[in-house]
């Protein structure tokens, strides 16, 4: 165990709620990369799993005094699940817990499902959406396709429509946008933007030492994934009006400026999130199954254990104890705080486990580098100038 780490509780539970998926995106690092336990889940959780597991959440909360959790419904595709479970959730996790507990719900779809009824549901019950979205049409259906072959833009298109340009705008939590660095990032970029999206996540695709990601070999200085975004931190960074947060950007702005980070893709905060698998598996980051089969498990069960169990787990503790787990290499490195090793998925390799820096080393340290240099070029300005 660490020396001197105390656990520190969840905050963050992703309840997932449907193991399959109405798309076939070839880039899914659940159904396409090493883990492949979806085909032994259960396709949706339980009645009796889901009761469970709103307790679960209820006793962690209450046992540690939390004044603020985020539930977040992820699958598979979570709108699969069906109105009457994720109705059942939002309303079972806010009726358990402490009146002093604020309960933040969010769902993460792929979109295709998203309808006017949906829609309604999720604001009678103030559950945030977020929306998985790649940029234009050739950047969406690259990947992100139906098991026939067909592209989903024009339906995710018309969905993301019906969510910001009505009523229901303010549900709108954001898109997440998985990087491929053959689509013109600016093009990219702009075609997010035209839905006015509150923040844009852009995910690195997920890979490691051991499968590493598209165009990105692991020997090579080159870096591919920080050109593509830095074009795209330029335009945002330059822009007169904020037409959205940009998380990674932001993030990495805070951590150069000496905040803490708020995401598990760069910085050394402790990750206090816990997945809840369909069958009530208690498992670490999903991310996970992108390293082997089996990495994200824990062994434990809600029927059986409380997510206090969980806190002691070696993977977890890992995720927790900061710079303590990191590399050589990477205690070696002037940006050690700022990238914290970067994604603790993308560090695995098969010979010594996660403790290698990320794959994507050459290109966090390039795009760090520039936004660094371009926010301490603007302070020392602005204190100049005053």
């Amino acid at each position: 165990m660490a020396t001197g780490w105390k656990p520190l509780a969840f905050q963050q539970f992703i309840l997932k709620i449907h193991s399959r998926c109405d798309l076939s995106c070839r880039h899914c690092y659940v159904y396409e990369m090493a883990d492949q336990s979806w085909r032994d889940q259960p396709r949706r959780m339980s009645d009796a799993i889901a009761d469970r597991a709103i307790h679960r959440i209820a006793e962690h909360a209450t046992r540690h005094d939390l004044p603020e959790i985020d539930v977040i419904l992820h699958g598979g595709e979570p709108l699969l699940a069906g109105p009457a479970l994720i109705t059942r959730l939002v309303e079972g996790v806010r009726g358990a817990v402490d009146t002093g507990t604020r309960v933040n719900v969010h769902v993460q779809t792929n979109g295709v499902r998203l309808d006017e009824s949906y829609l309604r549901l999720f604001e009678s019950l103030e559950v945030r959406v977020g929306v998985s979205l790649d940029g234009d049409a050739k950047g969406q259906d690259r990947h992100r396709r139906f098991a026939d072959g067909r592209g989903s833009h024009a339906l995710v298109s018309e969905s993301l429509w019906r969510l910001t340009a009505g009523p229901y705008h303010h549900l709108f939590s954001g898109i997440l946008c998985t990087v491929d660095v053959r689509n013109d990032p600016l093009r990219t970029y702009e075609a997010l933007l035209e839905f006015d999206p509150p923040a844009i996540d852009f995910l690195l695709p997920h890979g490691n030492w051991a499968a590493p990601p598209p165009f990105r070999d692991p020997h090579s200085p080159a870096t591919p994934y920080a050109d593509w975004l830095i074009r795209i931190f330029d335009r945002w960074y330059e822009s007169p009006v904020l037409h959205t947060e940009v998380r990674l950007f932001r993030e990495i702005m805070r951590l150069v400026m000496g905040g803490s980070s708020r995401a598990e893709s760069v910085g050394l905060s402790p990750v206090r999130m816990v997945v809840i698998e369909t069958d009530g598996g208690i498992e670490q980051s999903d991310i996970l199954k992108s390293a082997y089969h089996g990495a994200p498990e824990t062994r434990l069960h809600v029927l059986s254990d409380s997510l206090d169990r969980a806190l002691r787990h070696p993977a977890i503790v890992a995720r927790q104890i900061g710079e303590q787990a990191l590399s050589v290499t990477c205690h070696r490195c002037d940006l050690m705080s700022v990238c914290g090793g970067g994604h603790y998925a993308h560090r695995y390799h098969q010979a010594t486990g996660f403790a290698e820096p990320s794959v994507y080393c050459p290109d966090l340290y390039r795009l760090i580098t520039h936004i660094a240099t371009r926010c301490e070029r603007d302070v020392a300005r602005l204190r100049g100038a005053g």
